[in-house]
């Protein structure tokens, strides 16, 4: 198996945690009489992972380069009641309800603020020399506080319609149609990668994978995205909505009933549209060279003409950006901006990295992991949510993972040395 493993070129790791959601997925059914393997129930859970994972991508770049920030989650709630106060009582004055232009400029406000934030942090950490633990925790507890100074407490609400898309529901699913086409973007997308990989190395005299290995690896890639718009498209709209629908367009309805497919959702889109550009910037670019040669060794990199403290300011405005995106996304699914938008959500965030394969020594950490490792954080959530744990155990599992996470990592870097 290891042979096999080497062969395909995976990493060990993300097999482990592919066997490790698995578990849980399969644990959590059992326990639940069925009730957590359905359309259903993991089209909401995908809802519920993509901000966690739009963070994440940013937080395993924070961790390569040796530091942490545990402030995301307050950044989130503080841009959060921004972005609700911006279109539930300022815009509506100068642009009317439901202007086409409000949720853009609700979306640009949440990334320049967040943006703004995290550069602010970045630059106290780099120039300032403050360790980040110190600078984040004061964030943490500032933009907490801020948030409530926002609006005295009050939760702002309804959200924009157009805005509301981005949290899912109904409204924010793309359909059954269009979900099958990007699954066919996606699968051609992949194809071509792997086929352009290949010969990139083939031309620079590279070992490449046996033709089983690439087959393999494109037929499991593949089959990842149909099974999981099949899915998708498997939850279906409500009865009574799929008739309105049909009624408006005046399309007639079956005997048997109109089953009308979901699709994917907005914000899981959003959320992986994410994990792709974060994916190219940390592999493909000067960028991200620069973090991973921070995070292995800060001084050699310093030396060898790496911009260290600028650097590393733009990671933390870039984790600040998307935190921007990630409370767009938490506040269109609650259609509100409230205090406690947030809370905790540093927890989730640094775990997912973690478990996700990123090394708190620095230097060593990938974007996919990280967004797998936030889905099954949010497996978690959602499965002691469905048999009804109680928050105060559900805080002590997800302490316990982590740590467990962090031990494991330990070992593994032990054993490579």
């Amino acid at each position: 198996m290891t042979r096999q493993l080497r062969a395909l070129e995976i990493d060990p790791r993300l097999v482990g945690m592919l066997g490790a959601l698995a578990a849980i997925w399969i644990g959590f059914d059992l326990l639940s009489g069925g009730a957590f393997l359905t359309p259903r129930n993991l089209w909401n859970l995908s809802v519920q992972t993509a901000s966690i994972a739009v963070m994440a991508c940013g937080m395993v770049l924070i961790i390569v380069t040796r530091n942490i920030d545990l402030s995301v989650g307050a950044i989130l709630g503080f841009v959060g009641m921004l972005v609700g106060v911006l279109q539930a009582r300022l815009l509506p004055e100068l642009l009317g309800l439901e202007h086409p232009a409000t949720w853009l400029i609700a979306v640009a406000a949440a990334i320049v603020a967040g943006g703004a934030i995290g550069l602010l942090q970045g630059s106290l950490i780099a120039y300032l020399g403050i360790p980040s633990f110190i600078v984040t925790l004061g964030g943490l507890l500032v933009w907490r506080g801020a948030a409530w100074w926002v609006t005295q407490g009050q939760t702002v609400a309804p959200m924009d319609g157009a805005f509301r898309k981005l949290g899912g529901g109904i409204e924010g699913a793309i359909g059954a149609p269009l979900s099958w086409a990007i699954a066919a973007v996606g699968c051609a997308a992949i194809l071509a990668a792997l086929w352009f990989a290949r010969q990139r190395k083939l031309r620079f005299g590279f070992a490449v994978r046996p033709a089983w290995a690439e087959a393999t690896v494109a037929l499991l890639s593949c089959g990842a995205v149909v099974g999981a718009v099949a899915v998708a498209n498997a939850y279906y709209l409500p009865p009574r909505v799929a008739e309105r629908l049909a009624q408006a367009q005046g399309l007639a309805i079956p005997e048997g009933g109109l089953f009308i497919g979901h699709g994917l959702a907005v914000p899981v889109l959003v959320a992986l549209g994410v994990g792709l550009a974060m994916t190219v910037l940390a592999m493909r670019t000067r960028f991200g060279r620069y973090v991973f040669a921070i995070g292995g060794n800060p001084e050699a990199a310093e030396l060898s003409g790496v911009n260290t403290r600028r650097t590393l300011m733009k990671v933390f405005g870039l984790m600040g950006v998307l935190c921007g995106i990630a409370a767009c996304i938490s506040t269109a699914r609650l259609n509100a901006a409230t205090n406690a938008a947030g809370t905790l959500d540093e927890l989730y965030v640094i775990a997912a990295a973690v478990i996700g394969g990123t090394s708190l020594a620095g230097g060593l950490g990938t974007i996919a992991g990280a967004m797998l490792g936030a889905l099954v954080m949010q497996s978690l959530q959602s499965g002691m949510v469905l048999l009804g744990v109680d928050a105060p155990m559900q805080n002590i599992v997800v302490g316990l993972v982590l740590v467990f996470a962090v031990w494991v990592d330990t070992v593994y870097r032990r054993g490579i040395r």
